[in-house]
């Protein structure tokens, strides 16, 4: 049977990662990264493009002016 007394389990061991020793060896010396910009989504580029093209006769125009 088991024991009455409380069910607390024991902590995991961590397990030892060089990515993670290294990353936090590079933060203490170096500090930490500065934030990144997100990239632009497609959604963000279409509207940023116009959506025609100028005609050949409004380059004229704009020419002539």
């Amino acid at each position: 049977m088991p024991s009455s007394k409380s069910s607390k389990s024991k902590a995991k061991k961590q397990v030892f990662s060089a990515t993670k020793a290294v990353k936090a060896n590079a933060r203490e010396r170096l500090g930490t990264p500065p934030p990144s910009h997100p990239l632009p989504t497609i959604k963000d580029k279409i509207t940023a493009r116009p959506k025609h093209k100028e005609t050949f006769a409004d380059l004229l125009e704009a020419k002539d002016e």
